[in-house]
C-alpha cells in the first residue's frame, strides 16, 4: 500500500509539474476543399488525426473512413466560448509552409514577396516580444497556379494548468445550472393572471 501512494504520489507530481507538449500538423489545400490534420504529442505519438471538408452547411471533420463529426456553421458562433480555456497554453512554436504559383507570373511573385514580407515582420515582433518562441515562414512558388499551405503549430502546458482550465470550466457551468434553476424556480412561483 505504501509503495501505490509513493508511486502515485510521483506521477502525480510529475504529470502536474512536467510540461507537455502537443503539436497539430495541417495541411491545407483550398482548390481540393480540403484540409488534413495529425495532433501529437511530445512529436513522437500520434493522439488521432484525419481531414476536414467545407461543405454548403458547415464542416465536415473525418477522423476515420467510418467516422466523421458535422459542425454547422450556425453553432459555430458558440465556439468562441470553447477557446477561453486555452488561456495557460503557451505557443512554442508556429511553422509556415505557402506554396503559391505560377513562377512565370509577376502577379504571383509580387504576391509571394508581400506575404513573405509580411509574415516577417510579424514574426520579428513576435520574435522581440517572445524570445522562446520558435517561428519559421516560408513562400515557394510553383510551376503550376495553386495555393496550398502547410502549418505546424506547437503549444505547451503543465497538468496544473490543465486542472485548473478544467475546473474553471465546471465550475461555470455549475453556476449556469443553478442560475437556470433559480429562474424556473422563480418563473413557478409568479401567480397566472
Amino acid at each position: 500500500m505504501g509503495e501505490f501512494f509513493v508511486y502515485s504520489f510521483f506521477f502525480g507530481t510529475l504529470f502536474f509539474f512536467f510540461p507537455v507538449l502537443v503539436t497539430l500538423e495541417t495541411y491545407i489545400d483550398p482548390i481540393e476543399n480540403r484540409a488534413w490534420f495529425s495532433l501529437g504529442a511530445y512529436r513522437i505519438f500520434k493522439v488521432f488525426g484525419g481531414y476536414a471538408q467545407l461543405t454548403r452547411d458547415g464542416a465536415a471533420v473525418h477522423l476515420s473512413k467510418k467516422k466523421a463529426v458535422f459542425l454547422p456553421f450556425a453553432k459555430m458562433s458558440d465556439t468562441k466560448k470553447m477557446f477561453e480555456i486555452t488561456q495557460g497554453f503557451q505557443l512554442w512554436e508556429f511553422h509556415q509552409v505557402v506554396e503559391t504559383g505560377k513562377v512565370t507570373s509577376p502577379y504571383s511573385v509580387f504576391t509571394a514577396s508581400a506575404l513573405q514580407s509580411l509574415s516577417g515582420g510579424i514574426f520579428a515582433y513576435l520574435q522581440t516580444r517572445y524570445p522562446f518562441l520558435s517561428l519559421k515562414n516560408s513562400v515557394l512558388l510553383r510551376e503550376d497556379a495553386c495555393l496550398k499551405i502547410t502549418l505546424k503549430t506547437s503549444v505547451m502546458f503543465n497538468g496544473l494548468v490543465l486542472a485548473i482550465a478544467i475546473a474553471k470550466k465546471l465550475l461555470e457551468a455549475w453556476i449556469n445550472w443553478i442560475r437556470r434553476k433559480k429562474s424556473t424556480r422563480y418563473s413557478k412561483k409568479q401567480p397566472n393572471n
